[in-house]
């Protein structure tokens, strides 16, 4: 650093001066000056030339973790912290929206059915515990609700709809779609926080008439529903933020927009390099690979959209 700061001000000021001031001998300034390019100097330019192109076909959206996995799946011979220092660098920053929270008048409910989870977010097998949760995106015409159902064990949404008001209405029907997409097994948990929608009437009628076991984070507290909080930021972080829907109508229209078969969506198709629990099953089924290599793992957002594109 104190080399290429002696080359730049070497029109203004004289060598002989630079070189006292920063402690650094005039051999060693000259020896610098002709010293070829580095192979780790010539590695890293070359994986900002990557990086760049990546970085803007994500729109920004990409962090480094994510930023790295995509230029692993590429064949780069890089590091997760080589990344990270190369962006920061280079001012590669990833793009997010500045959080909001949204009132609800309070009113009195039925108490809440006791956390059954516990923050423990793995299941057994499929079918054995489901959490929801609804968030809000804004078009410009006005909101519009997204009420979803997610698989805990292939972390699959298996049940969803979409609403201009947030009410009871958009949460029974993501229910009855994951209903009518899963068979029904004895003893299912079905894991959401304790907001209106899922204390109501109507909602807990649902419940009891398909036996389905209720389970309510503690108030306040978003981290006991953390699977379906994750789901909704990579969501919105690398679909709706960086986009202005001017209806409701054209944002429900995105989720046609983002099946893998059409063009434009390579970015979105860079997954994390881990597998689902569904897709590790089915390889050990095929004798594949050790289970104990891939741990616990999310479905990425291209196969979350292309489901749902199937459902629809």
């Amino acid at each position: 650093m104190r080399d290429r700061f002696i080359d730049t001000q070497r029109p203004v000021h004289r060598l002989v001066r630079l070189c006292a001031v920063l402690h650094v001998s005039r051999s060693g300034s000259y020896a610098w000056r002709h010293r070829p390019t580095s192979r780790r100097a010539q590695a890293n330019r070359t994986l900002v030339e990557r990086m760049r192109p990546l970085h803007a076909a994500t729109k920004e959206r990409y962090g480094a973790v994510k930023l790295w996995r995509a230029l692993i799946a590429e064949g780069m011979a890089c590091g997760r912290h080589r990344v990270a220092r190369l962006r920061r660098a280079h001012g590669l920053i990833a793009r997010r929206m500045r959080r909001f929270r949204t009132m609800i008048e309070p009113h009195q409910f039925a108490p809440p059915a006791p956390n059954h989870l516990q923050q423990v977010f793995t299941a057994p097998a499929p079918n054995r515990i489901r959490a929801g949760d609804l968030t809000a995106i804004a078009p410009r015409a006005g909101w519009l609700y997204l009420a979803v159902l997610l698989d805990l064990y292939s972390r699959r949404v298996i049940g969803w709809a979409m609403s201009a008001t947030p009410d009871k209405q958009v949460a029974v029907a993501a229910l009855q779609m994951a209903l009518a997409q899963r068979q029904l097994t004895p003893g299912l948990i079905h894991h959401s926080d304790q907001g209106a929608l899922y204390t109501s009437g109507a909602y807990q009628q649902v419940l009891a008439q398909t036996r389905l076991v209720a389970s309510m984070s503690r108030k306040g507290n978003c981290y006991d529903n953390a699977v379906v909080e994750s789901f909704f930021s990579t969501l919105k972080n690398e679909l709706i933020h960086d986009r202005d829907y001017h209806t409701r109508d054209e944002a429900r229209a995105e989720r046609a927009c983002l099946h893998p078969g059409q063009a434009g969506q390579r970015a979105l198709k860079v997954r994390r390099d881990r597998l689902t629990k569904h897709a590790v099953f089915v390889r050990l089924q095929r004798g594949g690979k050790s289970l104990a290599k891939y741990g616990k793992s999310l479905l990425g957002l291209p196969e979350l959209r292309s489901q749902l594109d199937g459902i629809g």
